[in-house]
């Protein structure tokens, strides 16, 4: 994915009105960089999902901004954020909120947890056990929460950003399927380049510090309007039955390549054709092309596949058996 240009921005939306709800999402770029540094796919990442009303799981080494990047949107998009730090003693009810009893009332009342806000970051997500990890089904697939038989809408928008280590296993519990599937997309957050470091440090060396977003600069550019207004543009952009197609062969081609033990779920196909639609609106275009669903075909699909035990011992990653199906499935014209 690479980052939509100023002037796709300028451009107006199907229905002939000037686009200022994209031009306000490409703005995000920039307030963003004031706080963090290249990672611009994962930039994206975060845009498409909110755009698709989706879920984002950041898996990155420590120190790689995974958690700054999530803040700074938030406070670009001026929404309420809270964070959780997902450890083995964190119980269901720590996220959702629980019944109190009022003793001046003699009655119980609701305290909502920390999932009632816009972005809920959840900090290291598979360091807690599975019991504590299916709290966030209900809440990220049915935007609410049911505590005592009652459900409670979340607040639109609501977006979970989960991040994980990649490469400690020890005390870890790995996210079960049916977890994984709620999340609309699994961007790696790579090690800046060299040049990306360096800035890093100048900026550190400036003065610059990263709990202080206000101070960095970082100020609101678009409100919900704005991502209302873009999600209605979303789902107006065209998908052809050719690009529908497109989308059924790849994720069909997982489920018959003989590295891969799980393939993609009808779920699967829906969601990348959700995010390749928002791609297409990002960068300036009111139909979807076979380049869109490439270009979210790694973030939407790598979590959604199982290798083989063998294929895994031989060093096959999902990346590569996807990246491998594009290569081979049959492009419409």
């Amino acid at each position: 994915m690479s980052a939509p240009t100023a002037q796709n921005a300028a451009n107006t939306d199907n229905a002939g009105i000037p686009d200022s709800a994209r031009a306000s999402l490409e703005a995000l770029r920039t307030e963003i960089a004031k706080a963090v540094v290249g990672q611009d796919p994962a930039v994206t990442g975060l845009v498409v999902a909110l755009l698709c009303r989706g879920h984002v799981l950041l898996e990155g080494v420590p120190g790689v901004a995974k958690t700054l990047l999530v803040r700074a949107l938030a406070a670009s998009l001026e929404l309420d954020t809270k964070r959780v730090q997902f450890t083995p003693d964190l119980m269901p009810s720590d996220i959702t909120g629980s019944l109190v009893y009022d003793a001046r009332t003699a009655e119980f009342s609701f305290q909502p947890g920390p999932v009632f806000t816009h972005l809920l970051l959840a900090d290291e997500i598979n360091r807690t056990p599975p019991k504590t990890q299916s709290a966030l089904l209900e809440a990220m697939e049915e935007r609410q929460v049911t505590v005592d038989g009652t459900p409670r809408p979340l607040p639109d928008p609501f977006l979970v950003a989960a991040t994980q280590n990649p490469v400690e296993y020890e005390g870890t519990y790995p996210l079960p399927e049916a977890q994984l599937d709620r999340f609309l997309l699994k961007l790696t957050v790579p090690l800046p380049s060299r040049e990306d470091e360096v800035s890093v440090l100048t900026r550190h060396a400036q003065g610059f510090n990263p709990r202080d977003l206000q101070a960095a600069g970082v100020r609101p550019v678009a409100g919900p309007a704005d991502l209302e207004a873009a999600r209605a543009a979303v789902a107006r952009t065209t998908v052809t039955p050719e690009i529908a197609g497109y989308v059924v062969d790849i994720c069909r081609a997982t489920r018959e390549s003989p590295s891969l033990a799980l393939g993609v779920s009808p779920r699967g196909a829906t969601a990348l054709l959700s995010t390749a639609r928002a791609w297409a609106w990002l960068t300036g275009r009111d139909y979807v092309t076979p380049d869109d669903v490439k270009a979210l075909a790694l973030p939407t699909l790598r979590h959604r596949v199982q290798l083989r035990p063998e294929a895994e011992m031989e060093g096959v990653t999902t990346d590569s058996v996807i990246t491998a199906i594009l290569a081979h499935v049959p492009v419409p014209r």
